[in-house]
Formats: C-alpha cells, structure tokens, sequence
C-alpha cells in the first residue's frame, strides 16, 4: 500500500472470479457472432467451424455464472432474482439475458440445425446414443424437404434475433462498469464498446484454437481456405479493438480529469506487468504484426512467401497471444478498478489465493469446466459429419448446400 486509502478499501471486493465472469461471457458471445457468419451473412469460407463455434458458446455459456455462483456467500440465494425481479438492477437482470439466450438462442439453434441428423443417427445407432438422440429429437421426425426448408429458416431467424442478444449478454457487463461514475477508470462511455470487440476478438481466437486442436486430434488436415478466413476476421476485430482502446485512452488524457495522476501512477506501477507489457504488446501489438504478415489478404504484397505449415503455427500462436491479452484486459479493468483509493491520492495492492472458493485453483477448474462440457457435447453431437450424414442448406440465393 502507498499513499492515502481509507481502511475499507485495503480488501478488494471482487477478485479472480469477478475477473472470470467478463472474460467467460465474452467467449460466448464472440463465438457465436463467428457462428452467425456463415448462417446470416452467407460468408461460406468458415463453414467448417460453424456447429464447433455453436458448440463451444453452449459450453461456455453453461459454465458462465458458476463464477458469481462462487463468488456469492449465499448462492442459493442467486433464485431470489427471478422470484423478486428488480428491472432497475443491471446485475439482476442478468438471469433473464442468460436465460434467454440459453433457452431461446443457443439451444434452439442448436437443435434446428441438428435435427435432421439427430433422426439419422437415433435410427442407425445403438446403445445409450441412441437412447439419447431419439430424446433430443422431441418426437419431431418429418424429413420431408418442406420440414427441412422450416428448420434452415428457423434457424436463421433464431441467429438474426441472437446476434443483438449476443452483443447484450456481454455488452451489459461493460455497461455496469462503465455505469460506476464514482470511479475514474471504469466510467466511460466506451467501456461497453470495448467489451463487445474484445469479446468477439476472444471466441474467434479460441474456436480458431479449438479447430486446429480437433483437427490434431483427429489427424485430418486443417482447412487452409478457413483458418485464413478465421485470421483474417481476428485481425479486422483486433484491429478495431485496439483502436477504440486507445481512443479511450487519448480522450482520458484529453480530458485531464483530476483523477489523471493516480490513474497514471496505477499503469505504470500496480499495473504495468499486465496492461503494458501483457495485454498491449504480447496480447496485441505482437498478435497484430504477425497476423498481418502471414494473412493470406497481404500475401500477395508479402516480399517472403510463407509455407502453409509455418502459416498455420504463427496463426496458432498470435491466436494464444490474444487470449493471454484479453484476459489481461478483465483483470486490468476489474482489479486495477480496485487499486486506487477514492482520495485519489493512494494504492492499494491485491493479493492472489490459491486455495479456497476465491483462490486460483478454482479459477483454473472453472476456466477447464467449459472444455470438459465441449468434449461430451462433440461425443453427442458431432460437428464434422461428413457430407452424407450432415443436412441440407438453403442458401440466400436458394441453391441447396450441404454443411461439411
């Protein structure tokens, strides 16, 4: 501790879980904007990862309140928002956003567009699978093509309505932050804008990490066509994610605010390691210059050819890069919202556990909880069937196209 602080605000209130929560709900809404461009926007080049990325947010997405949940002293308390609803708390109307784009988004998505497939394979298999497929079909077993026609439309209603629901469910995050005007470095305007971008730059990056590494697993070759695609779209959001976060900083600076020095005290001492170094140079300006070299959208301006083997690990590795950076990004916001006394005149510091509900072992079973779901989610529901187990598409342009 350095300088003034007054007695009460040595302990941070909320720690590596809270840190969670924003970093957890971004990857949901960032991989199912990814989902949404091959199913809305017609971009077929990404294909590959559509049902993987839908997957993935369901996953995610289930293990995204667990944090809170934890968090809470009394968590069973956390019903008491849907018994007692209070529309004026942001906080709480959470469950519903959640419950909504869980219900009403991704599972419905989810089972329109596994639907045909679920007959097929409830018909063919044995076992406790096809138990569990003949359940997930609720009994709708028409596969005439009128059915299927309904289920693609279907489908592409529900993601049209999902992607403003996916720009809620983690822009609301930023806008409890940014809504705190008591605290000079969370209010402002910018905060819910910045935590949309990086949301989605964090679930392109990690379905980009989940669909080489399935690919590994599987020993099939990576499609060069959609890891291109899917570094190129990584590159524009970082690209624009950055350029809204030093816009942020140059209108703090601008301002000159009397919260100015502190604030500056707090980059360059408490938070340096993790804005500076971690989440502006190793988690952007790195991932940056290596996406734009080896992005097959510069390659023919490239003076050095790079081979496919050697662009594909660099694509990996910035992909990594912009996760470390992200999740710096959260803890920036939420612990470094902490370390500064209201006096404005003092610094606190925040110690890390390793055990206990707050520790960092919790943290990291939480964080591994979503891949656990993910693999039992692609056991039930395979999302790479190959042509001739996999359903039609109608596309924007009415000509029938079958997922890979």
């Amino acid at each position: 501790m350095t300088g003034y602080i007054y007695p009460n605000e040595i302990e941070l209130q909320w720690g590596l879980l809270i840190v969670l929560y924003p970093y957890i709900t971004g990857l949901v809404a960032g991989a199912f904007i990814l989902a949404s461009l091959e199913r809305v926007f017609n971009v077929r080049e990404v294909q590959p990862t559509y049902r993987l990325a839908l997957l993935t947010a369901l996953a995610f997405l289930l293990v995204a309140p667990l944090p809170l949940l934890a968090h809470l002293g009394h968590p069973e308390r956390s019903f008491e928002i849907f018994l007692t609803p209070n529309v004026r708390s942001a906080m709480a109307m959470f469950g519903f956003v959640y419950a909504w784009y869980l219900m009403v988004v991704l599972l419905l998505e989810i089972w329109f567009d596994y639907r045909h497939d679920l007959i097929k394979w409830s018909a063919r298999e044995t076992g406790w699978l096809r138990v569990v497929h003949r359940i997930m079909t609720l009994g709708a077993t028409d596969v005439s093509p009128r059915a299927l026609r309904f289920d693609n439309a279907a489908g592409r209603i529900i993601t049209i309505v999902g992607i403003p629901s996916a720009f809620l469910l983690h822009g609301y995050v930023g806008f409890i932050f940014g809504s705190v005007k008591a605290n000079p470095w969370w209010s402002s305007v910018l905060i819910p804008v910045v935590f949309l971008f990086s949301a989605i730059v964090s679930g392109i990056a990690a379905v980009l990490l989940i669909y080489v590494t399935s690919c590994v697993v599987r020993r099939v070759p990576v499609d060069e066509t959609c890891m291109g695609k899917l570094a190129s779209f990584l590159f524009y959001a970082l690209t624009v994610d950055f350029s809204l976060e030093m816009l942020d900083f140059i209108h703090r600076l601008y301002t000159a605010e009397e919260s100015i020095k502190i604030l500056s005290s707090l980059v360059t001492s408490r938070l340096f390691i993790s804005l500076v170094v971690l989440q502006l140079v190793v988690g952007t300006l790195i991932p940056l210059v290596t996406l734009a070299l080896a992005s097959p959208a510069f390659e023919r301006r490239a003076i050095v050819k790079i081979p496919a083997a050697l662009r594909r690990r660099i694509f990996v590795v910035a992909a990594m890069l912009v996760e470390v950076g992200i999740f710096c990004t959260r803890w920036n916001v939420v612990i470094g919202g902490q370390l500064f006394s209201k006096s404005l005149r003092g610094l606190t510091v925040y110690k890390l556990q390793m055990y206990g509900l707050e520790g960092l072992w919790v943290s990291i079973a939480l964080l591994l909880l979503p891949l656990g779901i993910l693999l039992v989610l692609i056991r039930i529901l395979p999302p790479w069937m190959g042509a001739d187990t996999a359903a039609p598409r109608e596309s924007q342009t009415g000509a029938v196209i079958t997922p890979c």
